[in-house]
């Protein structure tokens, strides 16, 4: 190369450093950098937004089965509890407590079937509200490569163009275009990583914390359960 075609390589080659390779982009380019940075944000907030949801709830179901397996009175646990919002395992406990006082004073028959529904409309409930925006992250995950490779392929095909319009093949006019493209690869990666990583970790706390009101859920059901046998046995011992 002599010093004609290096002058003019020096002239067409933009700044080599991120700043520069994003404004120098392609229109399209830039967009797909800026979605997917808008995407990474969004991600880092749902992120820490739920490890503080997850944390309080499993502070709460803690804090509520300490007390519940302190020996307190079902009912006067129940007047503590009913007077508040409430989540995780006081939710199922209220709802529950709720269905059981609904009856009262009527037939006990399809009361234990009643109220194992409303526990379970509970649990989903409370699963829901934990899995909410969870679809965000795995959404950003699975796309946010293919976002990135649609800019890089948009990409080296501007600088392809330019290489046709220009008539330079050197490494210098070729490799800020190729930089600027793969950009967008390393900015999709960057948004898909983390979101895919804590997806699976969130997830995974989900899963343990519906499986651990499921269990109070049996085991609350069972507690009403006996009661229900023991009012039924009354009945009939005061009907004979």
């Amino acid at each position: 190369m002599n010093s004609a075609q290096i002058a003019t390589a020096a002239a067409v080659s933009p700044e080599v450093s991120l700043f520069g390779m994003f404004w120098s982009a392609h229109i399209v380019v830039k967009f797909v950098m800026l979605g997917l940075l808008a995407a990474s944000v969004w991600c880092w907030t749902i992120i820490v937004n739920k490890w503080l949801l997850f944390s309080r709830t499993r502070k709460s179901i803690d804090r509520f089965e300490q007390i519940f397996w302190s020996g307190q009175s079902l009912d006067e646990l129940y007047g503590t509890l009913s007077e508040r919002p409430n989540s995780g395992m006081a939710a199922l406990f209220v709802a529950a407590m709720r269905e059981w006082k609904r009856s009262a004073g009527t037939s006990f028959m399809g009361l234990q079937a009643r109220i194992e529904k409303v526990l379970d409309v509970t649990i989903a409930r409370e699963t829901e509200r934990l899995e909410s925006s969870l679809l965000v992250l795995a959404s950003v995950a699975s796309a946010g490569p293919f976002v990135g490779l649609f800019g890089t392929v948009w990409g080296i095909m501007t600088a392809f163009r330019s290489i046709a319009a220009s008539k330079n093949t050197s490494l210098a006019v070729v490799a800020p275009g190729i930089a600027e493209a793969l950009f967008a690869t390393a900015i999709g990666l960057f948004a898909a990583i983390p979101a895919l990583i804590f997806f699976n970790i969130l997830q995974g706390r989900v899963a343990q914390m519906q499986a651990r009101l499921e269990a109070f859920a049996d085991e609350f059901s069972a507690i009403l359960s006996r009661q229900i046998d023991q009012h039924k046995s009354g009945d009939r011992d005061r009907a004979a």
